[in-house]
């Protein structure tokens, strides 16, 4: 298969500069001519780089890993934890050398082909869309609990406007509801800890401390239980990749996405495998309510606080939101990123003061389009959709490996001084994290519950590679 080669520069757009010999059209830009703007602040960059670690995963779906691994899920997250931080890394330092609104996927283009690009930043863009769907449903049930007899659909529809609304407005407007929401999330998180701290050490009033009976056993589900943990929470940590694609329309884009992977440590740390610690430190393991309630409310409700489930249940909610909205804006700079290289339909790259206003909508209603399959196809069609995106995160991550192997050695070569940030001890840390990449695929293979997602994203991949290499073949026979 082709591939790019050595490229000077790139615009921030991921549009290939003039000296370059991709096999794109020599204009891939929309046809009204415009960009993107660059309305987001170092504190919008930074509070998205914090918040972006807090998702409603983190907050629901940690529960079920617990209950299959009990205190070993610590494990779990540690592990898949320095997987997410290595792939940040290297993420970062392309993003840092070539700042792009296409992020993975420009740099995937440019280390191993149009291809490649294509293949990675179009499942991505299904991943997020389909996700904004899910997030508008799993919002609309909280608000419905507590407002009972108001329409679902109704609530849906009403999060999907305000937040296309806000895409569809000045970037500033995505950096303000996402600084706002990230610092709730944040703030929660951390009144958790404390919280949480104060009761192992036995400093709260009513608490015993620590539950060490409940350690008596490190892997009570054994080997296989362990894996079911660590296959939890990898995907625990999706949307943490949102911060590289924003840092294209910051004020400056180099220090954003330096400063935001470099402190990527201590947050997942902080933040994942500080809150399992302190979870399986308060609450045993085989409780049922760390499945029923959630593990927060589970904990919460052990510590006697009243009104866990309902402060829980705000924090969720505002943790969905969150993701709406950054899964709106980032799926719409994807597409944006793909239509100026020439990988999509010319009319969605059309930009209006500084919005790519096309991507917003064609993203915001594919995101409905799910919650309506949700409601007509719920047997068959949706969760054949939900299947299909279910380990897009490790393509994507798998498809960062390879390019910043190539490029890293490019730009010692050719471009040193864009060098911002590095790549721990490489290329030795590269490869160990594709290989755990690859592993996490075996380990899918193997488990029941997950091997069809392993099957149909496998399935979505090849479609979209093959497509994306025909357009490649079309682009390069049609180049002057």
């Amino acid at each position: 298969m082709s591939r790019t080669t050595p490229e000077a520069s790139a615009s921030p757009d991921g549009t290939p500069s003039a000296t370059s010999s991709a096999v794109t059209p020599s204009d891939p830009s929309a046809p009204e001519s415009g960009s993107l703007g660059h309305g987001l602040k170092q504190r919008h960059l930074s509070m998205i780089a914090l918040g972006g670690v807090i998702g409603a995963g983190l907050f629901v779906g940690s529960g079920a890993g617990i209950a299959a691994a009990g205190p070993s899920i610590v494990i779990a997250y540690a592990i898949s934890g320095l997987l997410v931080m290595l792939v940040m890394r290297m993420l970062g330092e392309l993003s840092a050398a070539y700042p792009s609104s296409g992020s993975f996927s420009s740099h995937a283009e440019r280390a191993i082909g149009p291809w490649a690009g294509f293949t990675s930043g179009w499942a991505f863009w299904v991943m997020l869309t389909t996700a904004v769907g899910l997030e508008g449903i799993g919002a609309a049930k909280i608000v419905t609990g507590w407002l009972p007899g108001t329409p679902e659909w109704l609530w849906v529809a009403l999060f999907m406007v305000i937040f296309t609304g806000t895409n569809l407005a000045a970037v500033k407007n995505f950096g303000e509801f996402e600084f706002w929401f990230a610092a709730l999330k944040v703030v929660a998180i951390v009144a958790f800890l404390v919280l949480g701290v104060l009761a192992v050490a036995g400093l709260l009033p009513g608490s015993d401390g620590a539950n060490t009976a409940a350690l008596s056993e490190i892997m009570p589900g054994g080997v296989q239980g362990l894996i079911i943990g660590l296959l939890a929470s990898v995907f625990a940590y999706g949307g943490i990749e949102s911060v590289t694609v924003a840092a294209a329309e910051s004020e400056d884009p180099v220090r954003g996405v330096a400063s935001a992977v470099r402190t990527a440590m201590w947050r997942i740390g902080l933040f994942y495998i500080g809150s399992m610690a302190v979870i399986v430190l308060l609450v045993p393991w085989n409780s049922p309510d760390l499945v029923e309630k959630g593990p927060y409310v589970a904990t919460l409700d052990t510590l006697g606080i009243p009104g866990a489930g309902q402060i829980m249940n705000v924090v969720i909610l505002i943790a969905l939101l969150s993701a709406m909205n950054a899964n709106i804006y980032t799926a719409s700079r994807l597409v944006y990123s793909l239509v100026r290289r020439g990988q999509g339909p010319k009319a969605l790259g059309r930009v209006r003061r500084g919005v790519p206003r096309p991507a917003v909508l064609a993203s915001s209603g594919f995101g409905f389009l799910c919650v309506l399959l949700s409601y007509w196809r719920p047997d068959d069609v949706f969760p054949w959709l939900l299947n299909m995106i279910g380990a897009v995160i490790l393509v994507v991550w798998l498809f960062v490996a390879a390019s910043q192997l190539v490029l890293r050695r490019r730009l010692e070569r050719e471009e040193p001084g864009r060098l911002t940030v590095r790549m721990w001890a490489f290329p030795w840390l590269t490869w160990v994290a594709a290989a755990g990449i690859v592993t996490i695929f075996v380990l899918m293979l193997l488990e029941p519950g997950t091997r069809v997602q392993v099957l149909s994203t496998g399935a979505l991949t090849l479609i979209l590679a093959a497509a994306g290499y025909a357009w490649q073949r079309r682009n390069r026979r049609t180049a002057p």
